[in-house]
Protein backbone atom coordinates (compact mmCIF):
# COMPACT_ATOMS: atom_id res chain seq x y z
CA UNK A 1 0.00 0.00 0.00
CA UNK A 2 0.93 3.69 -0.82
CA UNK A 3 0.18 6.43 1.60
CA UNK A 4 -0.06 10.26 -0.93
CA UNK A 5 -0.35 13.08 0.79
CA UNK A 6 -1.43 16.70 -1.48
CA UNK A 7 -1.67 19.90 -0.44
CA UNK A 8 -5.34 21.09 -2.99
CA UNK A 9 -5.93 24.60 -3.60
CA UNK A 10 -9.95 25.46 -2.96
CA UNK A 11 -11.00 25.87 -6.00
CA UNK A 12 -9.46 22.39 -7.12
CA UNK A 13 -10.50 20.35 -4.35
CA UNK A 14 -13.70 19.21 -5.59
CA UNK A 15 -12.58 18.31 -8.14
CA UNK A 16 -9.82 15.99 -6.91
CA UNK A 17 -12.25 14.65 -4.59
CA UNK A 18 -14.88 13.43 -7.29
CA UNK A 19 -12.15 11.67 -9.24
CA UNK A 20 -10.64 10.12 -5.75
CA UNK A 21 -14.53 9.24 -4.68
CA UNK A 22 -15.08 7.82 -7.96
CA UNK A 23 -12.09 5.30 -7.91
CA UNK A 24 -12.50 1.65 -6.59
CA UNK A 25 -13.41 1.92 -2.87
CA UNK A 26 -11.84 -1.64 -1.58
CA UNK A 27 -8.27 0.15 -3.11
CA UNK A 28 -8.71 3.75 -1.64
CA UNK A 29 -9.24 4.85 1.23
CA UNK A 30 -9.67 8.68 2.04
CA UNK A 31 -8.11 10.03 5.23
CA UNK A 32 -9.00 14.24 5.40
CA UNK A 33 -6.66 16.18 6.89
CA UNK A 34 -8.69 19.03 8.98
CA UNK A 35 -6.87 22.01 9.80
CA UNK A 36 -7.65 22.79 13.74
CA UNK A 37 -6.47 25.69 14.70
CA UNK A 38 -7.67 24.95 18.59
CA UNK A 39 -5.97 24.42 21.83
CA UNK A 40 -7.86 21.12 22.72
CA UNK A 41 -6.94 19.61 19.35
CA UNK A 42 -3.19 20.41 19.73
CA UNK A 43 -3.54 19.37 23.94
CA UNK A 44 -4.87 15.86 22.31
CA UNK A 45 -2.31 15.42 20.10
CA UNK A 46 0.23 16.58 23.25
CA UNK A 47 -1.65 13.80 24.75
CA UNK A 48 -1.10 11.35 22.32
CA UNK A 49 2.53 11.99 22.04
CA UNK A 50 3.22 11.66 26.12
CA UNK A 51 0.96 8.13 26.19
CA UNK A 52 3.50 6.63 23.80
CA UNK A 53 6.58 6.98 26.36
CA UNK A 54 8.79 8.93 23.96
CA UNK A 55 8.97 12.30 26.03
CA UNK A 56 9.74 12.72 29.67
CA UNK A 57 8.36 16.00 30.44
CA UNK A 58 4.83 16.63 31.49
CA UNK A 59 1.79 17.96 29.44
CA UNK A 60 1.98 21.75 31.05
CA UNK A 61 5.48 21.90 30.00
CA UNK A 62 4.93 20.91 27.04
CA UNK A 63 2.01 23.43 26.73
CA UNK A 64 3.74 26.41 28.27
CA UNK A 65 6.97 26.33 26.02
CA UNK A 66 4.80 26.10 22.77
CA UNK A 67 2.72 29.06 24.28
CA UNK A 68 6.03 30.89 25.01
CA UNK A 69 7.01 30.20 21.16
CA UNK A 70 4.30 30.78 19.72
CA UNK A 71 1.84 33.23 21.88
Amino acid sequence: MHSLRLNIEDNAFDKVMYFLKNLPQDDIQIIEDEAVDNWSYLEAEIDKGLNSGISNRSHEDIVKAIKQQHA
